[in-house]
């Protein structure tokens, strides 16, 4: 087995020891940083609150609070007394993101995304189900609950979706995998914030994420792969449906 992962999206508290607060303010700077250069934030949008991100992303306020400050000098977001935090430019090439921040590059047909993405969170489901930690186990409650709040909310919502499927990703504890299905989660994602604004959307993959979960605290690999393509075939047909619609509207 390879060196375990050990994700920046644990409370802080429960990092003491392993990772500074420093390190998890950077880490959630990349975080905000990566919906920025995917384009789930757009220049202009409003954050969430910092009580809002902080449950988003499981870590304290006062860390939301420091990772706001690092983008704010980097001039990614503007900060006014008073007033709700927005992205004041789209350029995050200033922030070193991670390989897992990006999208594949190229143009590639969204079929052979989600042929790729099946391949690959079915390996990681398979393997969570007997790797995965009582800590990530709890990570994945805590968003559970968290996206619960959510509805109407879909730069919200995709905060806690990011987080579950890091956490999921992470569970099998294998760098190479992590990377490269975030970097799948991560293509087309401009796309979704308008998909999950769709009424039941946000429901719909609550519910998924709750039939992953379940396998995973049962250790069932068949099951917690079953969920898996239920849940990216989900994602696929409804980006597929979306990006025709948008085809049409523009013809």
């Amino acid at each position: 087995m390879g060196q375990v992962r050990r994700l920046p999206i644990e409370n802080t508290k429960a990092l003491i020891g392993d990772v500074s607060r420093q390190s998890v303010r950077d880490a959630i700077a990349n975080k905000l940083a990566a919906l920025i250069s995917s384009g789930v934030l757009a220049v202009g949008d409003e954050l969430p609150g910092e009580r809002e991100l902080a449950n988003s992303l499981s870590v304290s306020r006062e860390t939301v609070r420091g990772a706001i400050g690092i983008l704010a000098s980097h001039g990614i977001l503007r900060v006014v007394h008073g007033m709700r935090t927005t992205v004041a430019k789209a350029d995050v090439s200033s922030l070193s993101l991670d390989a897992s921040a990006h999208g594949f590059d190229g143009s590639y047909p969204l079929e052979s995304i989600h042929e790729a993405r099946l391949l690959v969170e079915r390996r990681i489901a398979a393997q969570a189900a007997v790797r995965i930690s009582d800590s990530q186990l709890d990570k994945l409650r805590a968003s559970l609950t968290a996206q619960e709040a959510c509805e109407g909310d879909p730069v919200r919502f995709l905060l806690c979706d990011r987080e579950f499927h890091a956490t999921l990703y992470g569970a099998a504890h294998n760098d190479a995998l992590f990377d490269i299905a975030m970097s799948l989660y991560n293509h087309l994602l401009e796309h979704r914030r308008r998909i999950v604004s769709q009424p039941g959307s946000v429901a719909e993959s609550l519910s998924d994420h709750r039939a992953i979960l379940a396998a995973l605290e049962a250790e069932d690999a068949d099951a917690a792969v079953r969920a898996v393509d239920t849940h990216a075939t989900r994602i696929f047909v409804t980006t597929r449906a979306f990006l025709d619609a948008a085809k049409d509207r523009g013809a």
